[in-house]
């Protein structure tokens, strides 16, 4: 058989280059797919990325805010080494009489002198002072009808006054099993209102004979403790109040006989209100 002879224009396969120019091609593709990835960032994703960077490393100070950014370098605006310095900005606040007590003056002051105006101040403290007062009558309205509680004022003070009858039995600083509910009255308009919560326990001139308290200064002292446990089971805060036991040295009324001394047998509680000072600064308004 003759030998078969190849055409010498048609040899099999590509050109080698053309494997070398393909691989180029596809790595150019790569390339420029990558570039194009880049530079079409996701704003959203990547400021959420650097907020958990922040939280994560403590770089950032600032409140971070999913917006899209406009005119500025996101790169910039959350690593720049530089110290960020708060913008001066207008800003409108409310404030209260708490923060400025001398926003609380009374109106049409303008023409007064100092002293009227810490007199109508005072006149307008009292007031409110009074009808405070009032409330915690007309919660205590049955314990006051019974004789077992009264509540005055005096000055800066409220005075929630326990009296013997009903309370404590005689020479005891445990309480009645039926002056709780009272006791839990009083416990919530304490609670209610401001200042300084004072407990004070009196007795009367007769000198205590027992066992268990030497004198009427460990009774007076004794019944104003159990009176302030009862505010603190209430929940008064503990930080107001101061107990006090003064025996017979502060009496209501002169220990003359059985019924004056039972009037000074008791335990007050002492809401104290710190004077208020009024001043008129310039360009002050007053409260409406």
């Amino acid at each position: 058989m003759a030998e078969e002879t190849e055409c010498p224009k048609c040899k099999p396969g590509a050109p080698m280059w053309v494997v070398t120019f393909g691989d180029m091609m596809s790595l150019l593709l790569c390339f420029f797919v990558l570039l194009l990835s880049f530079a079409t960032m996701d704003i959203i994703k990547f400021r959420q990325m650097a907020a958990s960077l922040k939280n994560a490393f403590g770089v950032q100070t600032e409140i971070e805010a999913y917006d899209t950014v406009k005119g500025t370098s996101v790169v910039a605006e959350h690593f720049t080494p530089g110290r960020v310095e708060p913008t001066p900005m207008d800003q409108i606040r409310q404030q209260t009489t708490e923060e400025h007590p001398y926003l609380d003056i009374p109106e049409n002051t303008e023409n007064l002198s100092p002293q009227e105006i810490q007199k109508r101040f005072e006149e307008l403290q009292l007031k409110k002072l009074e009808e405070e007062a009032k409330k915690i009558r007309e919660s205590l309205v049955d314990e006051i009808k019974a004789g077992k509680v009264s509540v005055e004022t005096e000055k800066w003070k409220i005075i929630i006054r326990i009296h013997e009858k009903g309370s404590f039995p005689s020479g005891s600083a445990v309480l009645n099993a039926g002056f709780s509910p009272a006791m839990t009255k009083i416990a919530e308009a304490v609670k209610a209102s401001q200042g300084k919560v004072v407990v004070a326990g009196h007795t009367d001139d007769v000198p205590i004979v027992n066992a268990q308290y030497r004198s009427n200064w460990e009774l007076s002292a004794a019944q104003a403790v159990t009176v302030a446990h009862e505010l603190l089971k209430g929940g008064v805060d503990p930080k107001r109040m101061m107990v006090a036991g003064y025996a017979d040295n502060r009496p209501l009324v002169p220990n003359i006989n059985e019924n004056n001394r039972a009037r000074n047998r008791r335990v007050e509680i002492l809401l104290e209100q710190e004077a208020p000072q009024a001043t008129n600064p310039p360009n002050a308004k007053a409260v409406r």
